[in-house]
């Protein structure tokens, strides 16, 4: 049996509360350099930038926002270190985490939906990184059953991966992700669970509140259903991040010169553990930060003290037919 560990190799440790203490960079001197260069981050300029950052969320009566070091960080580096784009996707994550009780409400780990969900290994981060430093995100939308599974409690589940993620993995907020997805089994009936509303909601709070850097997106094994879901998903996509799309088919040997072989599920011919080896990885990692994600519940914008004229969902994400507010993804 092959043991998955985490980022650092470690086996699941207990969750902590990271960013109370003094920062300590963990980042390797080519990480480091990468974040100077391409973030715009200068070590001797960072804790004024946090301040400055931690400081204007006190004076917002509206936002409940956590303000530790880590959560700040996440987001500067997300922003490339402008300030007005770190508070505008600050306030936007807190908005829709708000309005959005179905994904961001009930993010117990011991909840038996939560685990259903992480078992089935829908989506994890894979062990190591690729060449370019970057962590792997591993999905297979296919494995989802919209019978038993709401399309809703499926996204909540994946943001819960993607905040573990973060809190753990320091190089990842600098280097970015890279998703490779097998969408072997999918069909027009998981498409049909799939509500235009849903997905609109989904794509503006994950593009314009979570400080995720994606650089590339790989997809095998695609079926007739995918060419149906993909031109759905890509109105709402930037000319960016459709560029840095990848269709392999059956060609998983295609992918392999994006993603390393090695790296990949051993059902996949790779080094990185079954694919029940990682999802049972998370679910114990998830487990760890019960805690914070119970903490967390508090955390969101309350409409009714924000000044001026409160948000709804109609105004924040539009209409049925309505204009959706894209951000460029760096």
């Amino acid at each position: 049996m092959v043991t998955v560990t985490g980022p650092s190799g470690a086996t699941p440790t207990p969750g902590r509360m990271p960013g109370a203490e003094a920062y300590v960079n963990t980042l390797s001197v080519e990480v480091q350099k990468l974040a100077r260069e391409e973030l715009g981050e200068h070590p001797t300029r960072r804790e004024e930038d946090v301040e400055a950052v931690r400081n204007w969320l006190t004076r917002q009566p509206y936002l409940n926002a956590r303000t530790d070091r880590t959560t700040i960080l996440r987001y500067l580096r997300g922003c490339k270190f402008s300030l007005e784009k770190t508070k505008a996707k600050i306030e936007m994550y807190y908005t829709c985490k708000g309005a959005l009780p179905d994904m961001f409400q009930g993010r117990d780990p011991q909840n038996p939906t939560v685990r259903a969900i992480l078992k089935m290994g829908l989506m994890f981060p894979l062990p190591g990184y690729d060449p370019q430093g970057r962590k792997v995100i591993f999905g297979r939308m296919g494995a989802w059953d919209p019978n038993k599974v709401k399309p809703e409690d499926m996204f909540k589940v994946a943001g819960m991966l993607f905040d573990v993620l973060f809190l753990e993995d320091e190089q990842t907020t600098v280097t970015g992700i890279v998703q490779a997805n097998d969408m072997a089994g999918l069909t027009f009936k998981h498409i049909s669970a799939l509500p235009l509303p849903l997905i609109r909601k989904v794509m503006l709070t994950w593009q314009e509140g979570y400080p995720l850097r994606p650089k590339s997106v790989h997809y095998i094994n695609t079926p007739q259903a995918f060419d149906t879901l993909f031109i759905i998903f890509k109105p709402f996509m930037k000319e960016k991040m459709k560029k840095r799309i990848h269709v392999h088919g059956s060609n998983l040997s295609g992918m392999h010169s994006h993603v390393p072989q090695t790296m990949l599920p051993t059902e996949y011919g790779g080094s990185g553990g079954s694919v029940a080896e990682n999802a049972d990885y998370w679910l114990q990692k998830i487990d760890s930060y019960r805690d914070w994600f119970l903490e967390d519940e508090n955390y969101r914008a309350d409409e009714s003290r924000r000044p001026g004229k409160p948000k709804t969902t109609s105004n924040i994400f539009g209409g049925p037919d309505g204009s959706f507010r894209k951000l460029d993804i760096d």
